[in-house]
């Protein structure tokens, strides 16, 4: 799915162009962002592919959406 990134004034967020939903970032998995998974407000996780460091934002990428796993509500 085709996701934006951009910096917010409260953060980073996340909109999804095929929801059209918009979700604060509320944690990520690698202290650069990219080649990880984020964690939206509204529960969902959310694996970014490998990006340049130095990578300017807003940026539009392709993502998926992983399942919940067994210990997460």
């Amino acid at each position: 799915m085709r996701v934006t990134i951009s910096r917010t004034d409260v953060g980073l967020s996340v909109y999804i162009h095929k929801k059209d939903l918009e979700e604060p970032i509320i944690s990520v998995e690698h202290k650069n962002l990219w080649g990880g998974f984020i964690l939206l407000k509204n529960g969902w996780r959310i694996a970014l592919p490998e990006l340049s460091q130095n990578r300017r934002l807003p940026v539009t990428v392709d993502a998926r959406r992983l399942p919940v796993s067994l210990g997460e509500a």
